[in-house]
Parts: structure tokens; sequence; C-alpha cells
């Protein structure tokens, strides 16, 4: 069965099994891999193993929910490969079950027969429930918010005296603007609201539009290994206390609560999260469930001093959002356990959690929807010492650290860590103090004075007109190939001396915007995210000064969830030796998958063709033999050395510099 592959009347226009051409051996090696090169991304996860992908049985005729689209013509399915908007119409589909694809079918044939009574529609969804021997189906139709509901209301009356079994339908609104496929508001339309729906030894409560995993005996293995990860057993002296984040319809809280834990699921969803507890009352165990998105729900639990033994989170695509992930920081629970759909936020997301403490062994891929290229991941994150930040280089007096995202450079009230918190933790520099700073959501160099007293000269080298700060960001649209931008910022925190300056060369186009070398020669408060909004190309991801609607698109197909911003590269004199220092930062993780997500391989090898990149190094000129350095000179950490002593004399940026006369 392994060696052979599926074949589907639709699957060469259909984007939907990208991988069905493959074996079902190869689809797995491909899932893995795609785990194994999100996590190779970071060095703070260099230590995680990815196990072998759990296949999936069946990997036809498994999906038990599914969201298809519906075309001017009546054709549902799903858009074509190669981008645009045309539906290819997909009956006798090979991945639905078989109560789904019949539900689809009758759909069809409606909108054939009588296509004015369903002309609204955009799309539907069709999830199939349990409820005892014989499966049932809830349907939801989506149409916009100005639809009549009137004719869909008789349409849905007819629907389930025709097709016995869908035992309720919805009408789903949706406003026209946003990418999903659901709308913000569900209206009953015929039947009942919700439905038991059976999966393993649980029964949850399925309401319209609510989450649920594609594959049943998948989802089954799920909670099976979520139990065992947080030994969930009879012997515990103790319930266990979980928190469940994005719980959906409370499939896995209501799992956990049936072997013995004390649950409390947040789900933003509100006819879902309303549901919980009666489904929780169906199966006789107690469950609390909260109608809140997951960053309010942490910030009050950590307000309230809440305690939790572990956390589960279950997010969508685009995975917890970095204000939820600082809050699930402060909350500090002993376990995580992360239930993903995409390696590369899962990646993202980890990484951003290591920087709390959470490490993680190994994560357990699963094959959740054969035939694509799609794959689910369990990882457990257990709680340890805040971890300190990666040196650049360092000596008796300086310490130049890499920065990551969502942090702030100094302890701030609205964070439970900073930058300066992690750096202090390092031997011999419990008193640093930050001489550069760099924004919240951006990343790069950043340079530290071991004491209170180094502080003075490193703080004059880096205001040297000779020191330079090299910066990689992504901007919105297509900038001319290079210039500068001369501009008053209007701000008191900027006022005196004249206009700042920021030259920049764009470096390479990828989806319609630009990656560019940005040069501040000032440095003031947010000089290059203002300066690039003054001339309409603001940095991607700036929710200050940038644009919503293409900030808001990055995040939920490409996973940028910060400002595309990082300082790659430092160039200043050493106050004491007198000898120039070149240190640099590699792109981080996050922002290389969004370049290869968005633009594919080829933008990051153009940018690697450009020096660009960063290489994770520092370099120094070895000092003259009759004038050594007054101050021994420690070398970068032990895994950034190239060379016996990790001193590499890097050649300067030079053909990027404008002309002074442009």
């Amino acid at each position: 069965m392994d060696d052979e592959r599926v074949v589907c009347d639709h699957a060469e226009r259909c984007g939907g099994c990208p991988a069905i051409q493959l074996t079902y051996a190869e689809q797995l090696s491909l899932k893995r891999g795609r785990v194994v090169q999100a996590l190779a991304r970071y060095p703070a996860l260099e230590l995680v193993y990815a196990d072998p992908v759990i296949a999936a049985r069946p990997i036809t005729e498994y999906r038990a929910r599914a969201k298809l689209i519906v075309g001017p013509h009546g054709d549902i399915g799903l858009f074509a490969k190669g981008g645009g908007h045309d539906v290819v119409d997909v009956p006798r589909c090979r991945v639905l079950s078989p109560l789904v694809a019949a539900v689809v079918q009758a759909v069809r044939l409606r909108i054939k027969q009588t296509p004015s009574d369903l002309r609204p529609l955009r799309a539907i969804d069709v999830r199939e429930v349990h409820e005892g021997d014989a499966p049932r189906v809830l349907l939801t139709l989506v149409v916009r918010r100005e639809t009549s509901l009137d004719t869909l209301r008789a349409t849905a009356s007819t629907l389930l005296a025709e097709v016995p079994d869908v035992v309720g339908v919805a009408a789903s609104l949706h406003d026209g603007e946003s990418p999903q496929v659901l709308g913000s508001e569900t209206v009953l339309l015929a039947g009942v609201d919700a439905a038991e729906d059976r999966i393993g030894d649980c029964v949850q409560l399925a309401t319209f539009g609510s989450f649920v995993q594609a594959h049943r005996e998948q989802a089954s293995r799920i909670h099976e290994m979520l139990r065992r990860g947080l030994g969930l057993d009879a012997s515990r002296p103790a319930p266990l206390r979980v928190l469940d984040l994005y719980a959906g319809s409370g499939a896995i809280a209501l799992n956990l609560a049936r072997h013995g834990a004390e649950v409390t699921c947040v789900e933003a969803f509100g006819p879902a999260a309303s549901r919980i507890e009666e489904g929780a009352m169906r199966s006789r165990v107690r469950v609390r469930a909260m109608h809140s998105d997951a960053a309010s729900a942490l910030r009050r639990f950590v307000e309230e001093a809440s305690r939790f033994d572990a956390v589960v989170v279950n997010p969508p695509r685009r995975g917890v959002g970095p204000v939820a992930r600082a809050w699930l920081g402060r909350l500090a629970p002993p376990v995580i356990a992360y239930v993903s759909c995409d390696p590369e936020t899962l990646a993202r997301d980890l990484d951003h959690l290591a920087r709390f403490g959470y490490r993680c062994a190994s994560a357990q891929p699963l094959d959740m929807i054969p035939l694509s290229d799609e794959v689910e991941t369990v990882a457990l994150l257990r709680h340890g010492p805040l971890a300190r930040p990666r040196i650049l280089y360092q000596d008796e007096s300086v310490l130049f650290v890499e920065k990551a995202p969502h942090e702030p450079t100094v302890p701030h009230p609205e964070h439970g860590s900073s930058l300066t918190a992690r750096v202090q933790t390092i031997p011999d520099a419990s008193d640093a103090v930050a001489i550069t700073k760099l924004d919240v959501g951006s990343s790069g160099v950043v340079v530290f004075a071991r004491t209170a007293a180094d502080a003075p000269a490193w703080s004059r080298a880096v205001r040297d007109p000779s020191t330079r700060k090299v910066y990689l960001a992504g901007t919105r649209g297509v900038v001319p190939t290079k210039g500068s931008i001369t501009r008053n910022l209007d701000d008191p925190m900027n006022a005196g001396g004249p206009p700042p300056r920021t030259r920049y060369r764009r470096l390479a186009i990828f989806a319609g915007h630009c990656v560019v070398r940005a040069m501040p020669e000032q440095g003031k408060v947010l000089q290059i995210r203002r300066h690039f909004a003054a001339i309409g190309h603001p940095v991607l991801g700036d929710d200050r000064h940038g644009h919503a609607s293409t900030n808001r698109h990055f995040e939920e197909k490409y996973g940028l969830d910060r400002t595309f911003l990082h300082c790659v590269r430092v160039e200043l004199e050493h106050p004491h030796t007198h000898q120039k220092l070149v240190v640099e930062s590699e792109l981080p993780g996050d922002l290389a998958s969004v370049l290869e997500r968005a633009g594919g391989p080829g933008t990051l090898r153009a940018l690697d063709h450009k020096n660009a990149l960063g290489r994770g190094m520092s370099s120094i000129p070895p000092p003259p033999s009759a004038a050594p350095p007054s101050i021994p000179l420690r070398p970068p950490d032990s895994h950034n050395l190239s060379g016996s002593e990790g001193r590499l004399v890097r050649a300067d940026i030079v053909t990027d510099e404008d002309d002074p006369t442009e």
C-alpha cells in the first residue's frame, strides 16, 4: 500500500492534494522533511529531534470535514493550481468521507436544478458527526452578510427533507474582505444547532464552524499522546490542572477530563465555547469553559496568579500569537503541550518559548491530511532556567549579543522579561548595561557594556561618525534600486540637529515586495520604520506605521508576526584597542521562513550571493605585533567560531554606498 499511488480524476487541476503523485512512503518522508527543515532554521532548536511521521489509515475517504468553494456556475471544490480564483469541481473526490461526499453532491445538484435558490453561496462547510451508530452531517452555507435569509431558510428546510443525513443547516455571514472561508457570524436556518460527536472515547458537542481534526483516527492518537505525555494515570496523588487554549469544541479538554484532569478551556469562537460545558455534562466530566481569545485569557490568569500544571495549545495555522506567547511565558506552567498544523509557525513559536526557558526534546509528526504536504506535530515542552542570549562577540568590557524578536532591549512593565535580564545571566555580566537598543519587534546585533564603568567609552564608540549599523528590512511594494531618505520625523524625541538620513539599496524582490539593505546615519527613534513609511513603502509587519491589510496577509499566509527589520551588522572602532570590529547576526529563522514561503528559495540565494544574510560571527583584524591589545579579547561562542581563534577579516560593504551627491 505504501508503494502505491492514489489516482484521482481531478489531480491535474485541483490544488487540494499536492502530494498525490507520490507513493505514501514518499509522502511521509516529505512531511518529516518539512518538520526537520523548519526546526533547523533556529539555533535554539538544534537539539530537537523530529521523530518519524505516524502514518494514517485510511489515506482515502477519511476527511470528516470539508470547506469547499462554490464557483459562479455552481461548481463546488477548490481553487485550481497556479493561483487565481478558478474553482475546480470535484465530484468523486478521493479524500472526502462517503457521507460528506454525498452531501456535497446533493448541494451540487440542488444548485444545478434551482440556481436562484443558492446563487448567493460563496462556500460550504460540511462536518460529519458520529452521534451513534450512524454518522450525520452539519451543513454551513457561506453567504455575504447582506444576503436575505428568507430564501435560504426555505432551501435549508428542503435540504433537510431531501437529505436525511443532514441534521442541521446554518448560514455563515461573510463580510467579503476577510481571506477566511467562514464569516464572523453564524445563523441557524433549519434543524439542530449542535450535535454530539464521538472521537475515540470522547463525546463532544459539535457546532457549525467549530474546529475539528480532519482525520478522526489520527485525532484519537493525538488524545492518547497528550494523556501519555502529561502523565495522566491512576497513580497521580492529585488531579492534573490543565489549561486548554484554542479548545475548539473541547475534544482535547473532554478527553483529558475523562482521564482525571481538571481542565479549563479557552475558545474564541463563541458558539463552540458555549457548548463545551454542556458537552462535559453529557460526558459526565467537569470542564470549565471561557469564551475569550488566548492572549486576554492568559493575561487574566497571570494577573489572578492562577496556577496550572500543564497548558495545551492547539492553534490555527498562523500559530500562537506573540502577545499570547509572552503571557504564556509569564504564566510559566511546568509543561506545555503544543499541537501544531504548520511546522514553520511551530518552529517560530518554539524558538520564542525557548527564551522563557522552555526546552523541547523531540517533536512527533503525524499525517493528519494524507495526499497533501501538510503535517500535524505534537511537541512537549518543559520549563527550565531563563535562556541566555547568543553571544556574537565578547571581551573584558563589552558583549555583542543577538536580540530576538518579541522582547524589549531593557525591562518594560508590559513584558515579563527583557534582553538585558537574559544578558545579566551570562558569567561576569550581572551588571551589563545596554549601549544600543532595538524595537521590541526587531532583531539583530545589540551592544552591551559589561559594567556601568565600561558604558561611557562604548557609548562614545557607538556615536562616533565612523560607526555603521546595517539593517535588512522587508518593505511593502518595490522601492527604487537605491537611494536615500532625508526627512524630519516630527517627534520631540528626535528634535535637534539636521534631518535624519537613511541610505538604502534594494537587494531582492519577492511576492511583489522587496528586501532592502538600510543604513541609518543618525539612529533616531524608529528612523528606518518611519522613513520607509513616509515614502509609501512601509516595513512589512510594522503595526504602528505599516499597512494593516498587507501585514494581516503576511501573518495569515507566511507567519510573519513582527516587524521585518533585522540589524545584520555593526561596524565600529574598539575604544580600547582602536581596532575595527565587525559583528554580524545571521538572518533569523522566522524571517528566512517568510522569504522562502513567499518568494521561494531563490530569494535567499540572491541575498546570500550579495553577502546580505549575515553569518552570525565577529571579525577583528589581528593586532600589530608591536602593539598588543591592552585588553584580552574573548572570541564569540564556540558554535560561532571559524578558524583557530574565530577572528575573521571580513570585507567591508562598499558596493552599496550611495554617491554623496545623490
